[in-house]
């Protein structure tokens, strides 16, 4: 915690480049990253107890990430050109397109499934990875505004375990927002000194963030597409050519980074999927009321007061008391900057507007600035959460709220500046932690799976084929349980479903009968899995319709919840 007592120099926010860069010096990075683990591990715990027994086993989207990590983490090490042709939605391919492809989540989780050769243990690993380079991040980053590591420690608590982030645990690509503060800071070093070398740098974070969640890559690329005008303005940067060529650089670099990833998505938008309107979109908009809603055991007065009048909440999106008492207080700590402190006065311009904007753009289309945004920006399309926009408002209230610490610790902490820091610390952390966090246990595993795991190469249809669309999440369970043997899968779970799987789907959910054998020959299915467990009351009429097609089926093993078969023949 020695970090806390990093005392801030007196002329750092005053502005050059080169003191926050003196002032830089006496920080301690490898210090900060240890304490972005420790500080993972504590706000998540008791995960960090048994990472390859406990996970978000209760929603089907927390299964859906156990599978997604595991499956890039195996499949970009063993047969990386068949990466997105993932085990589920089998005969179809590009299925890994159908969502957000993790891909740096599970390349984060290919040292644990390498060990372990367990999908809760790489999503772990993966979800701690993605809390703690926020953390990071956002420190390095509020580091050099402020010139003061112990504020930008606050900053960086305030923002990786706010409420938002929390409550999309079950996400595992909305936890790995790192890129969006390591995007701001090399913007920031190359509008100090462009050239080249910083405009590849630029492109590579905002690539790597993309990579990581495709929404927060399109908000770091939004973020730096305002500041650019925004700074070229303030530091009559116009007429610059070297800080507009590195930008220039910097897009191309994060274009071809990514493009052959993003090519997947566009390939199956031509083919008329993963469309999203604006009509979509305004049913995932922010209300008022979401920016009153946290899961944090320090906010709870708040949401049930809520509750009590009657309020849907929504989204999650209130950014915390600290984050936003300081973060206001940095408002007029930039409005009151004197005359020489232009770096400070544009950082709180710059940040504080961004922070109006996002949330302005959070309430979806029927505020009008995400339609503008919906008709300009194509990638758009892709979208469908305007609310997300709200972790932004954290993002730009934390950056604030470090500039409000490190006055106070220039003034009237002077004399305790370390006492200062650990004591607002240790508030944030009270008011933000939900320790215990609700982690579930990992689902049973029949030893069919290891059975099948054993056996050739074919395709698996798993039992109770649920038919409904509102029923369609439950076959993530299938996909979870499919990391044991990695067969294809006729099942599958995705933001965008297959129009032929809602055809089979419908025919399947009467299993067994001639018509579900039939689509079962028409998908080349050789393996089929029934869970007597999830039928519940209806197990025993299915067992009995079962011994009418006892011909076609070879047990391979069954215990109490499961009975695995090979199909021998059809009828």
């Amino acid at each position: 915690m020695s970090a806390f007592y990093m005392q801030p120099r007196p002329d750092t926010i005053r502005g050059s480049p080169a003191e926050a860069q003196r002032a830089n010096a006496d920080a301690s990075p490898a210090i900060v990253c240890v304490l972005a683990v420790l500080f993972a591990c504590l706000m998540t715990w008791p995960l960090v107890t048994a990472p390859g027994r406990l996970g978000r086993t209760t929603t089907m989207d927390g299964l859906y990430s156990i599978w997604n990590v595991a499956w890039v983490a195996r499949t970009i090490v063993t047969h990386p050109l068949s990466l997105f042709d993932a085990n589920i939605f089998y005969p179809h391919r590009n299925a890994l397109a159908y969502s957000e492809a993790n891909i740096v989540a599970g390349v984060v989780g290919i040292p644990a499934w390498l060990l372990t050769h367990n999908a809760y243990t790489a999503h772990s690993s993966a979800l701690l990875f993605a809390l703690s380079s926020t953390f990071v991040g956002m420190w390095l980053l509020v580091r050099r505004l402020t010139g003061d590591s112990a504020s930008a420690i606050i900053a960086a608590i305030l923002f990786a375990f706010c409420p938002y982030f929390y409550s999309h645990t079950a996400h595992i690509q909305l936890l790995m927002a790192g890129g969006i503060p390591l995007s701001m800071l090399a913007f920031h070093q190359l509008a100090d000194a462009p050239s080249p070398r910083r405009g590849l740098a630029l492109g590579l974070a905002l690539a790597i963030q993309a990579l990581a969640c495709a929404y927060y890559g399109i908000f770091a690329g939004l973020m730096v597409g305002y500041a650019a005008p925004f700074l070229a303005t303030t530091r009559r940067l116009w007429k610059v050519s070297a800080f507009w060529i590195a930008l220039a650089i910097a897009a191309a670099t994060a274009c071809l980074a990514v493009l052959p990833f993003f090519n997947h998505y566009l390939e199956l938008q031509r083919d008329g999927g993963f469309v999203r309107s604006l009509d979509d979109a305004r049913r995932y908009g922010a209300t008022w009321q979401s920016y009153l809603a946290s899961p944090a055991h320090g906010h709870q007065p708040i949401l049930g007061m809520a509750r009590r009048l009657g309020w849907h909440v929504g989204e999650v999106l209130f950014p915390g008391i600290l984050a936003t008492a300081l973060g206001v207080w940095g408002i007029v700590v930039g409005v009151q900057s004197e005359p020489g402190e232009s770096r400070r006065r544009e950082t709180v311009a710059l940040y504080g507007s961004l922070g109006v904007l996002a949330f302005w753009g959070s309430f979806g289309p029927s505020a009008g600035l995400y339609t503008v945004l919906y008709r300009v920006v194509p990638l758009f399309t892709f979208l469908r959460a305007p609310s997300r926009f709200g972790m932004l408002i954290v993002f730009a209230l934390a950056i604030l709220a470090a500039m409000t610490l490190t006055a106070l610790r220039r003034g009237a902490g002077r004399n305790y500046p370390g006492l200062l820091a650990g004591i607002v610390a240790a508030l944030a952390v009270l008011e933000l932690n939900v320790v215990p966090f609700p982690w579930q246990r990992a689902l049973p595993v029949s030893a069919n799976y290891t059975v099948l795991a054993a056996m050739p190469r074919g395709a698996v249809a798993e039992f109770p084929f649920y038919g409904e669309r509102v029923a369609y999440p439950l076959h993530a369970q299938y996909m979870v349980l499919s990391t044991v043997h990695w067969l294809p899968l006729v099942n599958g779970y995705s933001d965008y479903i297959p129009p032929d799987f809602r055809e089979a789907a419908f025919v399947l959910d009467s299993f067994p009968s001639n018509d579900t054998f039939a689509v079962l020959q028409k998908h080349r299915v050789r393996y089929v899995g029934i869970h007597w467990d999830m039928y519940g009351p209806r197990a025993d009429a299915v067992r009995e319709k079962v011994k009418d097609f006892a011909q076609y089926l070879r047990p391979l093993g069954s215990d109490a919840t499961m009975t695995l078969y090979e199909i021998v023949s059809f009828p």
